[in-house]
């Protein structure tokens, strides 16, 4: 028989543990748009260990993902780079409309492996110097969209239309320029926020229409403990604060 002490000392520490693991731990399956890979695995890894629930991270481009879910991919939670594809799931009843809200609100910036090339001005970009020059596919990627308004509005996109490189997400955008691939990239401030190789240029962000980018809980795990878990921590300070550490505005 085990000695009086240890038993109270076993019970001691069990009742510790219910305070700080969810009585039901569970599962959640996160769509998230490539921009906000680096952020999103911080803030799953805080949110595990806060809440001890488990978070699966899916990453590609919103329009990808959104047809993903639109099809019926077994996704709980979707982390978009833009406000409109999270709405139409609202509109089609597939997500759910009092969980809809803007996480991050994304910049666009001009970035280069190479350190000497672009100025705080962007002038390279402006006068016309990159032989290429990588964006999202303006389709499927809310920071393609961007980069092609921000080029119009700049009076340049006719000129860079015909040697403009896309890839299929902003992450693989991203790459292109990082192995030197092009010269130049559009990418997500977020993408190198964190990172002081290179050198970049901050798009003004009157030169495109703001990115603001949404979460909503899809309807099939509307009773989904961790999903709704997920959620609500993304609104909370720690997540925050990790966002906005990334380079992204708060509203």
């Amino acid at each position: 028989m085990k000695p009086l002490n240890h038993r109270i000392t076993t019970v001691a520490t069990l009742a510790l543990l219910s305070l700080v693991t969810p009585a039901h731990a569970a599962e959640v399956k996160a769509a998230v748009a490539a921009n906000f890979t680096a952020a999103a695995k911080e803030i799953a890894t805080a949110f595990e260990r806060d809440t001890g629930h488990s978070v699966t991270l899916s990453f590609a481009s919103t329009g990808k993902l959104y047809t993903q879910i639109v099809n019926g991919a077994p996704f709980d939670v979707f982390l978009a780079a833009d406000a409109a594809r999270p709405q139409k799931l609202v509109d089609s009843g597939e997500a759910v409309a009092d969980s809809l809200f803007t996480y991050a609100a994304g910049q666009l910036a001009l970035w280069s492996a190479d350190a000497s090339l672009i100025d705080n001005a962007g002038a390279v970009l402006k006068q016309k110097r990159l032989e290429r020059l990588a964006i999202a596919n303006p389709k499927t990627a809310p920071y393609g969209a961007a980069a092609v308004e921000a080029l119009t509005n700049l009076g340049l996109w006719s000129d860079y239309e015909p040697t403009t490189v896309r890839g299929d997400s902003i992450a693989q955008t991203y790459q292109m320029a990082y192995t030197g691939a092009v010269p130049a990239a559009l990418v997500a401030r977020a993408q190198i926020a964190l990172d002081s190789n290179g050198s970049s240029w901050i798009v003004p962000i009157d030169l495109y229409s703001p990115i603001r980018q949404q979460a909503v809980l899809l309807s099939r795990s509307a009773d989904n403990q961790a999903a709704r878990a997920l959620i609500e921590y993304l609104r909370g300070d720690a997540a925050r604060a990790i966002i906005e550490r990334y380079g992204y505005g708060l509203e």
